[in-house]
């Protein structure tokens, strides 16, 4: 049987075996609150575990919890307008190409692999990732009819075909990032140039907008879930050269790798450029992150801050408000 620690004895190992001056009532309050596992192991490295922040007082890791899940805050609403306006802007396309409802999409627009031989191996690839997409699909309707989705049993009940606005509504950002994959390259290029993201040296297949749907979409699931985001270890993969490529050339911020968060401040700063937002509130979006970016720097040493927002943040800052 595994003994727990009550969390004076969590304060006695901080203080024992990790060197961290934690004492008092307010100490003891703010593990409390934070959780040792979820709080300080979860903000104790940066990036991987194998580099671990040299800690010497618990402030310092509020510090990081704090920045943190300011910026979630900071970024939840804007990813959530930012996924209900990419499902938009493709519905909006998808309804002037023909009829709404998913077979017919199906047969008619995500054939992306039709532009392959019926014998390569990239024609296999492209089939099965539709068969993968129509069963994901229909795998959304079900859990969300059986979980009693009003938008969808409402359909089930009339015994009508149940529209794509409506899949659009229940369907994950992975999901409708793979729909968007699936798409044939014409329909792919009319939807990015209806969000004045394509680009004939950066995005001829018009494969730029999957690539954002499923940057963002990591740091959007881990947002909703409360993950840790501050260090963008919640990426799955790199992104792809064409969009960093892209992306700095559109900007004009240098380095954009997407190992810090102020890549990812870069990324939706643009597409709510791109979808309409206003400078007054993208500058808003901006100063809000460099000012929990300085509360940040003032409670930590400077060479940790310098690990989690990177070198070259002040430059990169400045660059993206000249773009705004």
């Amino acid at each position: 049987m595994v003994q727990g620690k009550t969390t004076n004895g969590l304060m006695r190992h901080l203080r024992d075996n990790h060197g961290i001056t934690i004492q008092g009532s307010t100490h003891k309050q703010q593990l409390l609150n934070i959780g040792y596992y979820h709080g300080y192991k979860g903000y104790r490295f940066v990036g991987n575990n194998t580099n671990k922040i040299s800690y010497t007082h618990f402030d310092e890791v509020v510090a990081v919890y704090e920045y943190d899940s300011n910026l979630k805050s900071l970024l939840y609403s804007k990813i959530m307008f930012i996924e209900t306006a990419l499902k938009n802007y493709t519905l909006e396309r998808l309804v002037q190409v023909g009829p709404i409802d998913f077979e017919y999409i199906f047969s008619n627009l995500l054939n992306d692999y039709k532009k392959h031989d019926v014998k390569s191996k990239e024609y296999h690839k492209k089939m099965k990732s539709r068969l993968d997409l129509r069963d994901k699909i229909y795998g959304s309707i079900s859990y969300n009819f059986s979980d009693k989705k009003a938008v969808i049993q409402h359909f089930f009940h009339k015994n009508e075909p149940i529209p794509l606005w409506a899949i659009f509504e229940v369907i994950t950002l992975g999901i409708f990032g793979f729909f968007i994959q699936c798409l044939n390259i014409d329909t792919r290029i009319l939807i990015a140039q209806d969000l004045d993201i394509h680009s004939t040296s950066h995005n001829q297949n018009g494969r730029i907008l999957e690539d954002i749907i499923f940057l963002i979409k990591d740091l959007r699931n881990a947002i909703a879930h409360n993950g840790v985001v501050f260090d963008c270890r919640f990426s799955k993969a790199d992104a792809p050269a064409r969009l960093k490529e892209y992306l700095q050339h559109e900007t004009k911020v240098d380095n954009i790798t997407f190992h810090s968060i102020v890549d990812y401040i870069v990324i939706v700063v643009f597409i709510l450029k791109k979808l309409g937002s206003s400078k007054t509130d993208l500058r808003k979006l901006i100063r809000a992150f460099v000012n929990e970016s300085e509360i940040l720097r003032s409670k930590i040493p400077i060479p940790v801050y310098t690990s989690i927002v990177g070198s070259d943040f002040r430059r990169k800052i400045g660059a993206l408000g000249n773009f705004v």
